[in-house]
């Protein structure tokens, strides 16, 4: 299993502002409450260094995650096999075991069946870069 990802890891980087809430920053609070915003209406939490949300969409349909995903703004994405991907952004954890941060995603993403053997997703062979841009797009789902 690999590690939690840091915020300073090349991998991924938090928004700023997420850094100060999970630190319990007064200010951070008081600015979302200033300007009625939400973390939802300020953007994915997570940023995947390399990732492009637009590319991950074409991804998604292109490797045929749609067919067993519900996945939002994603034509077609109805599927029931593996669990629907709403709200994604917002998750704890990915496939129950994996803390959901960039690195852990792209690795998931990539390897499904080293990390939970016999699951259900397949290992497709996709690259890192693909795998990015996937994430990206995944993290825009809150």
């Amino acid at each position: 299993m690999m590690p939690a990802c840091d915020e300073n890891a090349p991998i991924c980087r938090r928004r700023p502002w997420a850094r100060s809430l999970r630190a319990g920053g007064v200010s951070a609070l008081a600015v979302l409450a200033l300007t009625g915003g939400s973390a939802q209406a300020a953007g994915p939490v997570w940023n995947v260094i390399g990732g492009d949300a637009r590319r991950g969409e074409n991804r998604i349909l292109a490797y045929g995650c749609a067919a067993c995903h519900t996945i939002p703004g994603v034509a077609g994405a109805t599927g029931n096999v593996g669990p629907p991907l709403t709200r994604f952004g917002e998750r704890t954890y990915i496939a129950g075991v994996l803390r959901n941060s960039p690195a852990n995603l792209v690795h998931w993403i990539r390897n499904p069946q080293m990390v939970v053997p016999g699951n259900a997703m397949p290992d497709m062979g996709i690259s890192e870069t693909e795998a990015r841009d996937i994430a990206a797009y995944l993290y825009t789902l809150r």
